[in-house]
């Protein structure tokens, strides 16, 4: 933490993530034709954002600070806030169901797999019935690692795929909760 201090200030027990405009418009993505409210976050502005809340422990208080011409004053206090908090709740949602998706995915590859190398097994034990000959133990072997490499992909998935879709998916939570201030230079 001691490294997180030196680059970030601090301020009631919250650390700040800041960001300084020239413009509104630089925090948005400016060939979404949606308003304000529902417009998507500039890809730069929404990678400072997230690399900056994952530089913290999950439970660390910050406060998301954006700095703006007195001149956008008007237009900034209306929509901003809701328009990130709306853009990182829309995020949260998407990534929740992509982690649906690739668990019901690896639930149907699970089951692929078991059958499969099930399925496996129960021939190279039919085919071991033909003897001992060097030929018929080639072809149950390779059933064997046959069947195992149909479980490959379920294993991946239940043990690596899930969970940077769930990391991601609490930063995207804790994001569009983070309070938001605008201040003006």
């Amino acid at each position: 933490m001691k490294n997180i201090e030196s680059r970030y200030k601090r301020e009631n027990n919250s650390y700040l993530i800041e960001i300084k405009l020239k413009d509104i418009r630089q925090l948005f993505n400016t060939f979404d034709p949606a308003p304000f409210r529902e417009k998507d976050i500039d890809d730069d502005a929404e990678e400072y954002i997230v690399a900056s809340v994952r530089e913290f422990p999950h439970d660390t208080p910050l406060k998301l600070v954006i700095y703006l011409p007195e001149s956008s004053r008007e237009e900034a206090i209306r929509f901003i806030p809701d328009a990130i908090r709306n853009y990182f709740n829309y995020r949260f949602n998407t990534s929740n169901k992509e982690l649906r998706f690739i668990l019901r995915r690896g639930r149907i590859s699970l089951l692929i797999g078991i059958l499969f190398l099930f399925s496996c097994i129960s021939i190279g034990e039919v085919i071991d019935r033909f003897g001992d000959g060097m030929l018929v133990q080639i072809i149950k072997e390779g059933l064997l690692i046959s069947g195992w490499v149909a479980m490959w992909r379920p294993i991946q998935i239940f043990l690596y795929d899930w969970w940077p879709i769930r990391y991601m998916s609490k930063l995207y939570d804790k994001i569009s909760k983070m309070p938001i201030e605008m201040r003006y230079l």
